[in-house]
């Protein structure tokens, strides 16, 4: 295993992760690659509606697509602990790029059956690398100031946000010039090139398989998954993550709602949506430069509460300038609180669970999204939208409350308190 880099933890900072040894190679290969994820979505969506002329069937593609990349993340997460990236993600990454490769032949002229489209996204979303929970497991092993890592955990997060408002930029420059299905390609490329450059660094070089700490003991322990989410840190953040995540797939449909309401095109939808991701970028920027006494189980409630406190006041905006306001407000919370549970989730567990642990936190926060615009959908038709606002924040509100309430009870988690100890008495 690659030994992290010693580095000072009075002044650490933004320059200081990158000029870590090996973490701008690293780190830029891992968002050549994620680059893919903030294109294919809109791609797909373009590309299957497209070729089959029907907008049911690119939202059935969609989900199936989303459905099976986030439920399994944790099951490729686990292949990555067990056998290494070097050995995980190459075939992983070549099979994914294939499957996209497949899917923008069969939708780049019309008459695509629908059948075809729908088996190969769900093949597809099953392959998908977990680029994310990778480099995130890196950091660890590239940084061995705590400090230095949050602030490293923050740089990763705002960077992904930015590679998902980009991402949908780019698609449009490429159907510009060609049919949709191109931007499908593109992410195929990208997948590759950034896997394979992300593997090629000394930092995954050195990275071996780490010892597994979550191996059952007999044949009747439950899974290693469940196991995990046994260990009370990493229950705590995936519960917060799934709430945050609730919240923001229902204030993504509700904006949407609003401005609709008020006879607004769709161009006050991208500006308050831009807002939220603006307000995301600078929370996330100040709050990994900021230093803090409170230990990352204390500060995860306060940041979903303030979500969640933000929220219900955007309901009460007058108007759509004052949402987007509102909206920035909200974001401020958003990349503090996901970096702050994936920093609990690494240091509830183990080395040789880190990379599935993260995988949890990632799926909890998009699967709470998915469920949250399905959810909101169901109401918005029939509650003002006050009411719904806060029928939105009610998961973050709540999940902070209960988290606070257990952190109090049982007293802040050092870090030696992980799966290790939790895991060998299951």
């Amino acid at each position: 295993m690659l030994s992290p880099s010693p580095v000072p933890s009075r002044t650490p900072s933004y320059a200081t992760v990158l000029r870590t040894r090996h973490a701008a190679r690293t780190f830029g290969a891992a968002l050549l690659g994620r680059l893919s994820y903030g294109m294919v979505s809109l791609s797909l969506m373009l590309a299957v509606n497209a070729s089959t002329g029907s907008y049911s069937v690119a939202g059935a593609v969609m989900a199936l697509f989303g459905a099976t990349s986030v439920f399994l993340s944790p099951a490729r997460a686990a292949l990555i602990d067990r056998h290494g990236p070097r050995r995980v993600l190459p075939p992983m990454a070549g099979v994914y790029a294939v499957l996209l490769a497949a899917l923008a032949h069969a939708t780049w002229r019309p008459g695509a059956s629908a059948f075809l489209l729908g088996a190969l996204v769900a093949a597809a979303g099953a392959c998908s690398p977990p680029l994310g929970p990778v480099m995130r497991t890196l950091w660890s092993s590239l940084v061995a100031d705590r400090e230095l890592l949050r602030r490293a955990y923050s740089l990763d997060g705002v960077a992904e946000e930015l590679l998902f408002v980009s991402g949908p930029l780019l698609v449009g420059v490429v159907v510009k010039f060609a049919s949709p299905a191109a931007g499908i390609a593109v992410s195929a490329a990208l997948i590759l090139a950034g896997t394979l450059a992300l593997v090629s660094s000394p930092a995954v070089r050195g990275a071996g398989v780490a010892p597994s700490d979550d191996k059952a003991t007999g044949p009747d322990d439950p899974p290693v998954g469940r196991r995990l989410l046994g260990v009370i840190g990493l229950r705590h953040a995936v519960l917060v993550t799934a709430a945050v995540g609730l919240c923001l797939g229902g204030l993504d449909l509700l904006v949407v709602a609003f401005t609709e309401q008020r006879h607004q095109g769709a161009g006050a939808v991208s500006w308050v949506l831009a807002a939220l991701s603006a307000g995301s970028a600078v929370g996330g920027l100040a709050y990994g430069a900021a230093s803090w006494r409170a230990s990352n189980r204390a500060r995860l409630p306060l940041l979903a509460a303030g979500l969640g406190a933000a929220v219900v006041g955007a309901g009460l905006s007058p108007s759509v300038y004052v949402l987007a306001a509102l909206a920035a407000v909200a974001g401020l919370f958003v990349a503090p609180a996901l970096t702050t549970a994936y920093l609990i989730a690494d240091e509830s567990v183990g080395a040789g669970s880190r990379t599935q642990a993260g995988a949890w936190v990632n799926t909890a926060v998009n699967a709470g999204s998915s469920v949250g615009a399905a959810a909101v959908g169901l109401l918005v038709d029939r509650l003002p939208p006050a009411v719904c606002f806060a029928v939105a924040a009610v998961p973050a509100l709540l999940c902070a409350a209960v988290v606070a309430r257990g952190a109090v009870v049982r007293g802040p988690v050092d870090r030696g308190e992980t799966a290790r100890g939790a895991v060998s008495r299951s």
